[in-house]
């Protein structure tokens, strides 16, 4: 007698996914990342626990980052329709998440890798932001350029 086995289960997750990071969705929530337990990625929104928080958080909420594939035109549809709340810009946050992760970078491959993130997204950010991320990134070259020395 042949007994039924549980079909196996597949979790699909957004393509999005690849951006979602416990510092983004603490700075997202205003909260410190260690009050953030559990980050759960589902199919349509993400899932945090956290210190009094249960929430959900939209995939397009959460800016994009290093290490993984950089955006495609289906992420800038998702940020686009998400920020026609925003006045059809990327929300303050991101401009404070980029600056945060520019201060933190350690080598010139990083740096430079944070900057092709914010070639593709730069379209989003007020120009203000722009100017003021890109001073970081010049700061930054000249603060790495210095110690290698």
């Amino acid at each position: 007698m042949l007994l039924a086995s549980p079909k196996p289960t597949t979790v699909v997750t957004n393509p999005q996914s690849r951006f979602v990071t416990k510092s983004a969705v603490a700075m997202h929530l205003k909260r410190s990342p260690d009050e953030i337990y559990k980050v759960n990625c589902w199919r349509y929104v993400v899932h945090v626990v956290g210190k009094k928080t249960s929430t959900f958080v939209s995939y397009a909420d959460l800016p994009p980052i290093v290490g993984v594939a950089l955006p495609n035109h289906r992420d800038v549809r998702a940020w686009r329709k998400r920020w026609k709340k925003y006045d059809q810009i990327a929300p303050l946050f991101w401009h404070n998440f980029y600056a945060q992760k520019l201060r933190q970078v350690q080598t010139m491959a990083e740096l430079q890798a944070w900057e092709e993130v914010l070639s593709y997204i730069g379209f989003g950010l007020p120009e203000s932001s722009r100017i003021e991320l890109e001073g970081i990134c010049a700061e930054m070259t000249h603060f790495l350029f210095s110690h290698a020395a």
